[in-house]
């Protein structure tokens, strides 16, 4: 076989050719069934609204109450020095506030240091518990 008969054989191909069987019996039926999957679909979408529109009010609600929950006095930024009323904390709070300044202050000459941002996290958890003692000893 030559180029010449892939080239006949290749334009027999480009002919229509009908299907053997009526194919419109098929495409109803189908069509039946996905209006009746489709009726059964908007049925259930209420309650999924429903169940969307609470879960966002919930959410809503809860976001609120956040925001507008007293803080507890803890609006004291995190830069200023802070003094707890237990006398036997106060050394430690002066220690503390000492060794952030001096993070901070090296963080300014090497910003991208990993392990001076984990230091000052850690001296920052620590200023935290410190204030929660000072909270249960009060």
């Amino acid at each position: 076989m030559n180029e010449l008969d892939y080239l006949r054989q290749m334009r027999s191909l480009n002919r229509p050719v009908s299907p053997r069987r009526d194919l419109w019996a098929g495409v109803e039926a189908r069509l039946d069934e996905s209006s009746a999957a489709s009726s059964r679909r908007h049925r259930a979408r209420p309650w999924l609204m429903a169940a969307a529109i609470a879960g966002v009010a919930v959410l809503g609600g809860g976001i609120g109450l956040h925001l507008t929950a007293p803080g507890g006095g803890e609006n004291v930024a995190a830069g200023t020095p802070w003094k707890p009323s237990d006398p036997r904390l106060t050394g430690a709070a002066v220690e503390l506030d000492a060794a952030r300044m001096e993070l901070t202050q090296a963080m300014q000459d090497s910003p991208d240091s990993a392990a001076l941002q984990r230091l000052l996290l850690r001296t920052e958890r620590q200023r935290d518990r410190l204030r929660n003692l000072d909270k249960q000893a009060s």
